[in-house]
């Protein structure tokens, strides 16, 4: 994986482990709609590297930091099918997704989302109530999941990422009319103040 040729002029901090010793943590820039990265399909995970180890903690750091609760590879740009979550209330339950495939769903609940990368909107769509997503971890073992409620809804999320879908897709078409209307308005206040 080239993750060192993508993660170039990002912040740093240091944090220390138990065991002593420190390593750096990395903020990594969060993509924002229109970006096209958002659009653009994943690939595989192939390598389970110490830079894929490196990237996982970045991808979890960046998602604590903006306050989310999942967070996929091309929101910071990189096209590899891997995202981290942590719904729990205490922020101290991270799981982490590498090549994730929901394998099955079932129902039909309303979602209230919001998106790290459309800041400061959020509206309802339909997410399947429950699901089952295979996918492996950083080592490459393969694993399971049966989800419902607020895990399966952002692990729909988020998968959806890495087939190059946002949330906004999901919209009926007057509300994605409504939302482009508004979200082009925001651009460009946003360049007559800089």
């Amino acid at each position: 994986m080239r993750f060192s040729s993508q993660l170039k002029g990002l912040i740093s901090f240091e944090f220390s482990l138990h065991s002593g010793y420190s390593r750096v943590m990395t903020t990594l820039d969060i993509k924002i709609y229109p970006d096209e990265v958002l659009r653009q399909k994943t690939e595989l995970v192939t390598e389970f590297s110490k830079e894929l180890h490196q990237f996982l903690d970045n991808m979890a750091e960046t998602m604590y930091s903006a306050n989310g609760v999942g967070l996929a590879a091309p929101q910071v740009g990189v096209l590899q099918r891997i995202t981290v979550i942590d719904v729990s209330e205490e922020g101290n339950d991270l799981m982490e997704f590498i090549n994730p495939q929901i394998i099955a769903r079932e129902g039909k609940v309303p979602s209230e989302e919001g998106c790290l990368s459309i800041p400061d909107f959020r509206d309802k769509i339909f997410r399947a109530e429950t699901v089952t997503v295979e996918a492996v971890n950083r080592h490459g073992e393969p694993f399971s999941v049966e989800a419902d409620e607020l895990l399966a809804i952002c692990l729909q999320h988020e998968i959806d990422h890495l087939e190059g879908v946002l949330f906004i897709d999901h919209l009926t078409r007057l509300k994605k009319d409504m939302f482009k209307r508004k979200w082009k308005k925001r651009l460009l206040e946003a360049e007559a103040s800089a």
